[in-house]
């Protein structure tokens, strides 16, 4: 199943059980362009239709603002992270040709591993476990949680399928490196990247990360005051988190922000940050950011509370 041209017989029945008459759709930054699209075909239907422009970039940032002209919303794209009154989840999904798994076992060097994926390619976990299986291998994957519904599903801010699963080493499928770096950061054993789009494979070294984390930290020791980012969007708002950092240091104050961006940190003026929202923010777009942008984890080893040997990565997990 995937996001296609067409409205799905299975989502028009949710709308349609609603009893909505007007509807509202959100879309990721990819698929904004289907809007469109699938507005054209609900209105075909009888439904008024309602688009957010805003910026989205997951299941973690609906906008439920929008609920207020709109009796549901339309989430597309993403499984849910957490469950929302007159909200409707579309995930996209993306097939993958499991013989081209061939590709990866000379980069597997045990006989013992695990397979972790994203939501795209979630439904095909049980496939791509019989496949290894079918090659000689033990294959396993870890149990859904209440952020990842899927089996062997990771998120950009949870690991929670990738640990404790007893294997010697870990095949990430998926696009990009940043999942694959988290996957190893949260259980330190081996990680195989394979992208199923463009057929590339990499054993994931972090070290590369690691430096820049902790020239992060260290520049954030010079800071005469640090800002404590809590995010107001649906499923990153930890302020329990932001709270308890705050009460480390004197140097703080609790800044809450909705899209948290490198213009928005330079106004505010802060010479250091601490990210309780996306954790991505910290790690995927440091460099953006005009002063260190540091994860709570991180912000704790700053203030000698934690040990640079008990480095983690930053996880939301509820």
């Amino acid at each position: 199943m995937c996001v296609s041209l067409t409205l799905s017989s299975d989502l028009l029945e949710k709308i349609k059980r609603s009893g909505a008459e007007t509807v509202a759709l959100q879309f990721p930054e990819g698929l904004k362009r289907k809007a469109s699209l699938f507005s054209e075909q609900l209105k075909k239907e009888g439904y008024r239709v309602i688009i957010s422009g805003n910026p989205c970039w997951g299941a973690c940032d609906l906008d439920l603002e929008i609920l207020g002209q709109a009796d549901i919303l339309v989430h597309f794209g993403h499984a849910p992270v957490g469950e929302y009154d007159r909200v409707i989840y579309e995930p996209y999904f993306q097939e993958i040709d499991t013989g081209s798994l061939n590709k990866v076992l000379p980069h597997i060097s045990s006989g013992n591993i695990s397979v972790v994926t994203t939501v795209q390619h979630a439904p095909q976990i049980d496939e791509i476990i019989e496949f290894f299986r079918s090659e000689g291998y033990s294959c396993t994957t870890g149990e859904a949680s209440e952020r990842t519904p899927y089996r062997g599903q990771v998120l950009g801010c949870t690991y929670s399928a990738a640990k404790n699963t007893g294997a010697d080493e870990i095949l990430y499928i998926g696009t990009g490196v940043f999942h694959a770096i988290g996957v190893k950061l949260a259980t330190g054993i081996k990680v195989t990247a394979f992208d199923p789009v463009t057929g590339e494979i990499q054993v994931i070294d972090e070290s590369k990360m690691l430096r820049v984390r902790f020239a992060k930290i260290e520049k954030a020791r010079s800071a005469d005051n640090i800002a404590i980012i809590v995010s107001t969007k649906s499923g990153q708002r930890r302020e329990d988190l932001a709270e308890r950092l705050w009460s480390l240091s004197k140097r703080a104050d609790i800044v809450y922000i909705k899209e948290i961006t490198p213009d928005a940190l330079l106004n505010l003026g802060y010479g250091a940050y601490v990210n309780t929202a996306c954790p991505r923010l910290a790690y995927d777009d440091n460099v953006r950011f005009p002063a260190p942008l540091l994860s709570p984890e991180e912000y704790e080893i700053l203030l000698g509370v934690r040990e640079w040997e008990d480095y983690e990565i930053d996880e939301i997990v509820r």
